[in-house]
């Protein structure tokens, strides 16, 4: 979805769900190789095994709670179980990190929900002073 709307996708890594890993590519991806965004799918349940959200945390700066708040709202239209999701957003420099959950109809719909304000969001991160007020833009939840 990223490349469908102008986004170069540069990396594409499966890694096990243990927090150290999760981890270290994360940290990879944000100060060795530094990358405007990393989206995660998966971990985000209440299995044992779901450590995303708690890697994500242990490296962030600053934390976005209403990226993932609103994720986890839009995907209520869907199942009642969207708000077992614990993906977080934050940012780590100059990064933007988003969870969002395994299932493709739930990256589908974080996606929606995303990119309407992901190059707003990226600018600021970098800088950027213009004011965020934008009169007409609307997000359907």
């Amino acid at each position: 979805m990223l490349g469908r709307h102008g986004y170069n996708v540069l990396l594409y890594k499966t890694v096990p769900d243990e927090v150290q890993d999760v981890r270290d590519i994360l940290i990879k991806w944000t100060d060795i190789t530094p990358l405007d965004i990393i989206v995660t799918t998966g971990g985000t349940g209440l299995s044992p095994r779901d450590i995303t959200p708690e890697a994500t945390k242990s490296i962030i700066e600053r934390t976005v709670p209403g990226i993932a708040e609103t994720i986890r709202i839009k995907g209520l239209d869907a199942t009642p179980r969207a708000m077992l999701s614990r993906g977080i957003a934050g940012v780590r420099g100059e990064t933007l990190i988003i969870n969002l959950p395994g299932s493709p109809s739930a990256v589908a719909s974080g996606m929606e929900v995303l990119l309407p304000v992901l190059r707003h969001a990226l600018d600021k991160i970098k800088g950027d002073t213009t004011p965020c007020r934008q009169d007409g833009l609307k997000l359907e939840i």
